[in-house]
Protein backbone atom coordinates (compact mmCIF):
# COMPACT_ATOMS: atom_id res chain seq x y z
CA UNK A 1 0.00 0.00 0.00
CA UNK A 2 1.27 3.46 -0.87
CA UNK A 3 1.89 5.98 1.90
CA UNK A 4 -1.36 7.39 3.28
CA UNK A 5 -2.34 10.84 2.07
CA UNK A 6 -5.33 13.11 1.67
CA UNK A 7 -8.37 13.62 3.86
CA UNK A 8 -9.19 10.82 6.33
CA UNK A 9 -12.44 11.77 8.12
CA UNK A 10 -12.35 10.74 11.79
CA UNK A 11 -15.71 9.02 12.21
CA UNK A 12 -18.24 9.84 14.89
CA UNK A 13 -19.72 7.22 17.19
CA UNK A 14 -23.50 7.38 16.81
CA UNK A 15 -25.68 6.21 19.70
CA UNK A 16 -29.32 5.15 19.62
CA UNK A 17 -32.06 5.93 22.13
CA UNK A 18 -30.84 3.08 24.33
CA UNK A 19 -27.32 4.60 24.35
CA UNK A 20 -25.98 1.68 22.29
CA UNK A 21 -23.94 2.01 19.11
CA UNK A 22 -26.15 2.82 16.12
CA UNK A 23 -25.23 0.44 13.29
CA UNK A 24 -27.30 2.09 10.56
CA UNK A 25 -26.08 5.62 11.25
CA UNK A 26 -22.49 4.40 11.31
CA UNK A 27 -22.89 2.67 7.95
CA UNK A 28 -24.45 5.79 6.41
CA UNK A 29 -21.55 7.86 7.71
CA UNK A 30 -18.98 5.64 6.00
CA UNK A 31 -20.90 5.69 2.73
CA UNK A 32 -21.29 9.46 2.51
CA UNK A 33 -17.60 10.00 3.34
CA UNK A 34 -16.42 7.59 0.64
CA UNK A 35 -18.95 8.94 -1.88
CA UNK A 36 -17.51 12.40 -1.27
CA UNK A 37 -14.04 11.22 -2.25
CA UNK A 38 -12.40 10.54 1.12
CA UNK A 39 -8.88 9.20 0.60
CA UNK A 40 -9.21 7.05 3.71
CA UNK A 41 -11.24 6.61 6.88
CA UNK A 42 -10.04 7.17 10.44
CA UNK A 43 -11.63 5.87 13.61
CA UNK A 44 -11.44 5.93 17.41
CA UNK A 45 -9.86 9.34 17.84
CA UNK A 46 -11.03 11.97 20.30
CA UNK A 47 -13.92 12.96 18.00
CA UNK A 48 -15.18 9.33 18.18
CA UNK A 49 -15.74 9.84 21.94
CA UNK A 50 -13.29 7.02 22.49
CA UNK A 51 -13.07 7.62 26.23
CA UNK A 52 -16.74 6.66 26.58
CA UNK A 53 -16.38 3.41 24.61
CA UNK A 54 -15.65 0.04 26.17
CA UNK A 55 -12.86 -2.07 24.63
CA UNK A 56 -15.55 -4.30 23.12
CA UNK A 57 -17.29 -1.31 21.54
CA UNK A 58 -14.01 -0.08 20.08
CA UNK A 59 -13.42 -3.49 18.52
CA UNK A 60 -16.98 -3.47 17.20
CA UNK A 61 -16.51 -0.11 15.47
CA UNK A 62 -13.31 -1.29 13.79
CA UNK A 63 -15.08 -4.43 12.56
CA UNK A 64 -18.01 -2.36 11.27
CA UNK A 65 -15.67 0.06 9.51
CA UNK A 66 -13.72 -2.73 7.78
CA UNK A 67 -17.00 -4.32 6.69
CA UNK A 68 -18.49 -1.06 5.40
CA UNK A 69 -15.32 0.20 3.68
CA UNK A 70 -14.91 -3.16 1.94
CA UNK A 71 -11.37 -2.38 0.80
CA UNK A 72 -12.31 0.79 -1.09
CA UNK A 73 -10.01 3.05 0.96
CA UNK A 74 -7.54 2.41 3.80
CA UNK A 75 -8.61 2.44 7.44
CA UNK A 76 -6.59 4.18 10.14
CA UNK A 77 -7.55 3.07 13.65
CA UNK A 78 -6.52 4.90 16.80
CA UNK A 79 -5.53 2.65 19.68
CA UNK A 80 -6.08 3.96 23.22
CA UNK A 81 -5.79 1.95 26.40
CA UNK A 82 -4.90 2.47 30.04
CA UNK A 83 -2.19 -0.22 30.06
CA UNK A 84 0.23 -1.83 27.64
CA UNK A 85 -1.75 -5.07 27.85
CA UNK A 86 -4.97 -3.27 26.89
CA UNK A 87 -3.23 -1.43 24.04
CA UNK A 88 -1.71 -4.70 22.83
CA UNK A 89 -5.07 -6.47 22.82
CA UNK A 90 -6.82 -3.63 20.98
CA UNK A 91 -4.00 -3.34 18.44
CA UNK A 92 -4.02 -7.07 17.77
CA UNK A 93 -7.79 -7.03 17.31
CA UNK A 94 -7.64 -4.06 14.93
CA UNK A 95 -4.87 -5.69 12.88
CA UNK A 96 -6.79 -8.96 12.70
CA UNK A 97 -9.95 -7.13 11.63
CA UNK A 98 -8.10 -5.50 8.73
CA UNK A 99 -7.10 -1.98 9.81
CA UNK A 100 -4.31 -0.71 7.57
CA UNK A 101 -2.68 1.76 9.96
CA UNK A 102 -2.71 2.03 13.75
CA UNK A 103 -2.30 5.31 15.66
CA UNK A 104 -1.27 5.10 19.32
CA UNK A 105 -2.45 7.55 21.96
CA UNK A 106 -0.87 8.08 25.40
CA UNK A 107 -2.19 5.78 28.14
CA UNK A 108 -5.77 6.74 28.98
CA UNK A 109 -6.17 8.81 32.11
CA UNK A 110 -2.43 9.38 32.51
CA UNK A 111 0.04 12.15 31.68
CA UNK A 112 3.48 10.54 31.74
CA UNK A 113 6.67 12.53 31.26
CA UNK A 114 7.77 12.57 27.64
CA UNK A 115 10.60 10.09 28.27
CA UNK A 116 8.14 7.65 29.84
CA UNK A 117 5.68 8.23 27.01
CA UNK A 118 8.39 7.39 24.48
CA UNK A 119 9.04 4.08 26.26
CA UNK A 120 5.30 3.36 26.42
CA UNK A 121 5.02 3.85 22.67
CA UNK A 122 8.16 1.82 22.01
CA UNK A 123 6.92 -1.12 24.06
CA UNK A 124 3.55 -1.05 22.27
CA UNK A 125 5.15 -0.80 18.82
CA UNK A 126 7.34 -3.81 19.52
CA UNK A 127 4.22 -6.00 19.44
CA UNK A 128 2.64 -4.47 16.31
CA UNK A 129 3.39 -5.63 12.78
CA UNK A 130 1.22 -3.12 10.89
CA UNK A 131 2.39 0.37 10.03
CA UNK A 132 1.96 2.43 13.16
CA UNK A 133 1.94 6.06 14.20
CA UNK A 134 1.28 8.25 17.22
CA UNK A 135 -1.19 11.00 17.94
CA UNK A 136 0.98 13.87 19.14
CA UNK A 137 -1.62 16.22 20.59
CA UNK A 138 -0.35 17.83 23.81
CA UNK A 139 -3.03 20.54 23.64
CA UNK A 140 -5.77 17.90 23.87
CA UNK A 141 -4.05 14.95 25.54
CA UNK A 142 -1.85 16.87 27.97
CA UNK A 143 1.38 15.19 26.92
CA UNK A 144 3.42 14.69 23.75
CA UNK A 145 6.84 14.15 22.22
CA UNK A 146 9.31 16.63 20.74
CA UNK A 147 10.66 16.29 17.19
CA UNK A 148 13.90 14.81 18.55
CA UNK A 149 11.98 12.26 20.62
CA UNK A 150 9.89 11.27 17.61
CA UNK A 151 13.11 10.83 15.62
CA UNK A 152 14.54 8.61 18.37
CA UNK A 153 11.40 6.46 18.35
CA UNK A 154 11.54 6.28 14.56
CA UNK A 155 15.10 4.88 14.72
CA UNK A 156 13.90 2.06 16.99
CA UNK A 157 10.94 0.88 14.90
CA UNK A 158 10.90 0.51 11.13
CA UNK A 159 7.10 0.26 11.14
CA UNK A 160 6.75 3.64 12.88
CA UNK A 161 6.01 5.63 9.74
CA UNK A 162 3.41 8.27 10.55
CA UNK A 163 2.21 10.84 13.05
CA UNK A 164 -1.03 12.69 13.57
CA UNK A 165 -0.22 16.13 14.86
CA UNK A 166 -2.92 18.17 16.49
CA UNK A 167 -1.83 21.75 16.62
CA UNK A 168 -1.27 24.99 14.73
CA UNK A 169 1.12 25.01 11.82
CA UNK A 170 3.84 26.69 13.87
CA UNK A 171 3.88 23.61 16.12
CA UNK A 172 3.61 20.95 13.40
CA UNK A 173 6.07 22.28 10.82
CA UNK A 174 9.13 21.60 13.02
CA UNK A 175 8.20 17.89 12.90
CA UNK A 176 7.94 18.05 9.10
CA UNK A 177 11.34 19.74 8.88
CA UNK A 178 13.01 17.35 11.33
CA UNK A 179 11.64 14.01 10.12
CA UNK A 180 12.00 14.24 6.36
CA UNK A 181 9.96 13.03 3.44
CA UNK A 182 9.96 9.33 4.40
CA UNK A 183 7.87 10.04 7.49
CA UNK A 184 4.17 10.81 6.97
CA UNK A 185 2.63 13.63 9.02
CA UNK A 186 -1.07 14.45 9.17
CA UNK A 187 -2.71 17.25 11.10
CA UNK A 188 -6.17 17.48 12.62
CA UNK A 189 -7.81 20.43 14.43
CA UNK A 190 -10.93 20.19 12.30
CA UNK A 191 -9.04 21.26 9.19
CA UNK A 192 -7.84 24.65 10.46
CA UNK A 193 -5.02 25.98 8.27
CA UNK A 194 -5.66 23.20 5.76
CA UNK A 195 -4.00 24.87 2.72
CA UNK A 196 -0.96 25.92 4.74
CA UNK A 197 -0.59 22.43 6.22
CA UNK A 198 -0.51 20.93 2.75
CA UNK A 199 1.87 23.55 1.37
CA UNK A 200 4.20 22.98 4.34
CA UNK A 201 4.44 19.26 3.61
CA UNK A 202 1.67 17.53 5.57
CA UNK A 203 0.43 14.40 3.80
CA UNK A 204 -3.12 15.36 4.62
CA UNK A 205 -5.57 16.04 7.41
CA UNK A 206 -7.69 13.96 9.76
CA UNK A 207 -10.69 16.18 10.52
CA UNK A 208 -14.15 15.27 11.72
CA UNK A 209 -16.53 14.32 8.89
CA UNK A 210 -18.71 17.42 9.35
CA UNK A 211 -17.24 19.38 6.42
CA UNK A 212 -14.75 16.81 5.11
CA UNK A 213 -16.46 16.90 1.72
CA UNK A 214 -15.34 20.51 1.25
CA UNK A 215 -11.90 19.72 2.66
CA UNK A 216 -11.43 16.87 0.17
CA UNK A 217 -12.02 19.35 -2.66
CA UNK A 218 -9.58 21.80 -1.06
CA UNK A 219 -6.94 19.06 -0.84
CA UNK A 220 -7.38 18.17 -4.50
CA UNK A 221 -7.24 21.83 -5.53
CA UNK A 222 -3.97 22.40 -3.64
CA UNK A 223 -2.43 19.28 -5.15
CA UNK A 224 -3.49 20.49 -8.62
CA UNK A 225 -1.89 23.87 -7.97
CA UNK A 226 -5.25 25.64 -7.99
CA UNK A 227 -4.71 27.76 -4.89
CA UNK A 228 -7.44 30.22 -5.89
CA UNK A 229 -10.10 27.50 -5.63
CA UNK A 230 -8.53 26.12 -2.46
CA UNK A 231 -8.56 29.52 -0.78
CA UNK A 232 -12.13 30.25 -1.85
CA UNK A 233 -13.43 26.96 -0.46
CA UNK A 234 -11.36 27.32 2.69
CA UNK A 235 -12.93 30.74 3.22
CA UNK A 236 -16.35 29.15 2.83
CA UNK A 237 -15.71 26.53 5.49
CA UNK A 238 -13.54 28.52 7.89
CA UNK A 239 -16.29 30.30 9.89
CA UNK A 240 -17.92 26.96 10.70
CA UNK A 241 -14.55 25.33 11.54
CA UNK A 242 -13.71 28.15 13.94
CA UNK A 243 -17.13 27.73 15.56
CA UNK A 244 -16.71 23.95 15.94
CA UNK A 245 -13.15 24.18 17.28
CA UNK A 246 -14.09 26.31 20.28
CA UNK A 247 -13.60 23.11 22.26
CA UNK A 248 -13.60 19.37 21.77
CA UNK A 249 -17.06 19.18 23.34
CA UNK A 250 -18.46 21.68 20.84
CA UNK A 251 -16.81 19.83 17.96
CA UNK A 252 -18.42 16.56 19.04
CA UNK A 253 -21.91 17.69 20.07
CA UNK A 254 -22.64 20.35 17.47
CA UNK A 255 -20.35 18.94 14.78
CA UNK A 256 -22.07 15.58 14.89
CA UNK A 257 -25.44 17.29 14.80
CA UNK A 258 -24.48 19.38 11.78
CA UNK A 259 -22.98 16.41 9.94
CA UNK A 260 -26.11 14.30 10.49
CA UNK A 261 -28.26 17.11 9.07
CA UNK A 262 -26.03 17.70 6.04
CA UNK A 263 -25.67 13.98 5.31
CA UNK A 264 -29.33 13.06 5.79
CA UNK A 265 -28.68 10.75 8.74
CA UNK A 266 -31.78 10.40 10.93
CA UNK A 267 -29.78 10.08 14.15
CA UNK A 268 -29.76 13.54 15.77
CA UNK A 269 -26.18 13.25 16.93
CA UNK A 270 -26.56 12.57 20.65
CA UNK A 271 -23.37 12.23 22.68
CA UNK A 272 -22.87 9.49 25.23
CA UNK A 273 -21.51 11.64 28.02
CA UNK A 274 -21.94 15.29 27.03
CA UNK A 275 -20.15 17.82 29.20
CA UNK A 276 -22.09 20.68 27.63
CA UNK A 277 -25.81 20.94 27.07
CA UNK A 278 -27.55 22.17 23.94
CA UNK A 279 -28.44 25.84 24.05
CA UNK A 280 -30.57 27.89 21.65
CA UNK A 281 -27.75 30.41 21.27
CA UNK A 282 -25.25 27.79 20.06
CA UNK A 283 -27.88 26.05 17.93
CA UNK A 284 -28.52 29.35 16.16
CA UNK A 285 -24.80 29.95 15.73
CA UNK A 286 -24.41 26.47 14.26
CA UNK A 287 -27.12 27.18 11.71
CA UNK A 288 -25.61 30.55 10.86
CA UNK A 289 -22.02 29.39 10.34
CA UNK A 290 -22.84 26.12 8.55
CA UNK A 291 -25.53 27.41 6.18
CA UNK A 292 -23.07 28.11 3.36
CA UNK A 293 -21.94 24.47 3.28
CA UNK A 294 -25.28 23.10 2.06
CA UNK A 295 -26.09 19.36 1.76
CA UNK A 296 -23.23 16.90 2.07
CA UNK A 297 -21.41 15.86 -1.05
CA UNK A 298 -19.51 17.25 -4.01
Amino acid sequence: MSAPHGIFPMLYAFFDEANALDRQAFRQQVEVCIASGAHGIALLGLITEVKTLTPTERETLVQWAVEDIAGRVPLMATIAGATLDEVGALAASAEAAGANYLILQPPLGQKPASADLLEFYSSAMGKITAEVGIQNAPEYLGVGLSPDEVKALRRRHANFTLMKGEGPMIQVKPFIDALGSDFVIFNGRGGLELPDNLLAGCAGMIPAPDCADVQITIYEAVKAGDLETAQRLYGLALPYIVYAMQSLDVAILYGKTMFARRAGIANAGACRAPTIMREPFFEAALDRWSAALGPYGR
